[in-house]
């Protein structure tokens, strides 16, 4: 345990384990508790964290609707990138961490706390992600990680310790979820329950979000996206707000039945996890980017972009948004986006989503004059792919010549 810790800043949802943190802060360290609840777009109300905060006697309570910032300056960088972890995961619940830990931070900087604390196990991704932020944006302050220093490591155990401290616990309406989940703007996660086997099919009343393909509307949904330097700024002409943007796709996306994924990855403290993922406007997004991508970047810019982008998404995923290296990385991919602007006509039809059309007045290299498969009036010399060839083929033929 640390020393001397007179105030801490401590993520706060409201819940149970976030509650029983609250109270044993109080009784273990002997200090005061700023909490802090984040709207990120999780759906659910967060103004009940307030009175329940309220109740158990804390005076600083800080809520906070982060999901326009959320959107834009996080979500929308990363998608920049094109970033997917493992060649699947688009990295909901890891991009949300940083902005988190910034918003702690600059709490404890505003309360004068000496110390922050979080809900996360130590078993999971969350805690590096979380602590990195911390260090990286206030090196001398101290974090607290309950999961690592008590012994309550089970939900019996949490529900004593709430029993014997007068903690009270929401009554649960209907049926419990067995799964454990987060959620934000970008997407929703389940782990736990059956899942746990990665052999068992998720059910299909666990999905929130989005119907199955086979439940989707049988006609298909048109989308025109437009860009500028490669964010979405509009949907079918009408402008939006990245938070807007997310809102919107989300909702259309998962009534088509899109977003949906089912994953093993690859932990960053070094077990296998399986998860299953609901990311409907984020599955639209990688696609429709890509697209107008494809007309606007040069080819060694794009793939230059693409050799970069598992590097990128692992630190996401580990944890190092704030590291020097991710500011390198976003500073580039943000200078390769001033061309990408122009639109994308996206079809949503069970599941797929379908690139009909991409067009940039500005910004496209792709010349229908040279293209065509038909006479393009001297345009490009069919002649000069011989000596190309051949330079190239050079010292194919030297090696081949000493076998």
């Amino acid at each position: 345990m640390l020393n001397n810790v007179e105030k801490v800043v401590l993520a706060y949802s409201g819940g149970l384990d976030t509650s029983i943190i609250l109270k044993w802060l109080r009784d273990e360290y002997d200090c005061e508790v700023v909490t802090f609840t984040a709207d990120i777009g999780q759906g659910e109300e967060v103004e009940p964290a307030r009175a329940k905060a309220t109740a158990m006697g804390i005076k600083e309570i800080y809520i906070d609707d982060l999901r326009e910032e959320f959107a834009r300056d996080f979500v929308f960088p990363m998608f920049r990138a094109n970033a997917i972890y493992e060649g699947e995961y688009l990295l909901g619940t890891s991009i949300a961490r940083p902005l988190i830990a910034k918003r702690q931070i600059e709490i404890a900087n505003e309360t004068g706390a000496d110390a922050v604390s979080h809900g996360a196990t130590g078993k999971g991704n969350d805690q590096i992600r979380f602590e990195l932020g911390y260090y990286a944006l206030k090196p001398d302050v101290q974090v607290i990680a309950p999961w690592r220093e008590w012994d309550l490591n089970s939900r019996e155990k949490l529900l004593a310790y709430a029993a014997d401290h007068g903690i009270p616990i929401d009554q649960q309406k209907g049926q419990k979820s067995p799964y454990s989940m987060d959620a934000n703007l970008l997407h929703i996660s389940y782990e736990g329950g059956i899942l746990e086997s990665p052999w068992a099919a998720p059910e299909e009343s666990m999905w929130r979000w989005s119907v199955s393909p086979e439940a989707a509307p049988d006609e298909p949904v048109v989308l025109e996206l437009s860009y500028k330097n490669g964010d979405i700024v509009a949907i079918n002409d009408n402008k939006m707000s990245p938070a807007e943007v997310m809102l919107y796709l989300n909702k259309v996306a998962g009534a088509n039945g899109i977003g949906r994924a089912d994953i093993v990855e690859n932990r960053y403290v070094g077990m296998k996890s399986r998860g299953c993922y609901e990311t409907p406007a984020g599955t639209v997004m990688l696609k429709a980017h890509r697209a107008i991508e494809s007309i606007t970047l040069d080819r060694e810019v794009a793939h230059l972009k693409d050799e970069l982008m598992p590097r990128y998404a692992k630190l996401i995923y580990n944890g190092y948004w704030w590291s020097p290296e991710m500011r390198m990385m976003q500073t580039m991919i943000d200078t390769s986006q001033a061309t990408v602007n122009g639109k994308v006509r996206m079809t949503l039809y069970k599941g797929n989503v379908i690139v009909t059309g991409r067009e940039s007045v500005s910004d496209s290299l792709f010349d229908e004059n040279i293209a065509t498969f038909e006479d393009d009036a001297g345009a490009y010399d069919q002649t000069d792919a011989a000596g190309f060839i051949k330079l190239n083929a050079l010292r194919l033929r030297i090696a081949g010549k000493k076998r």
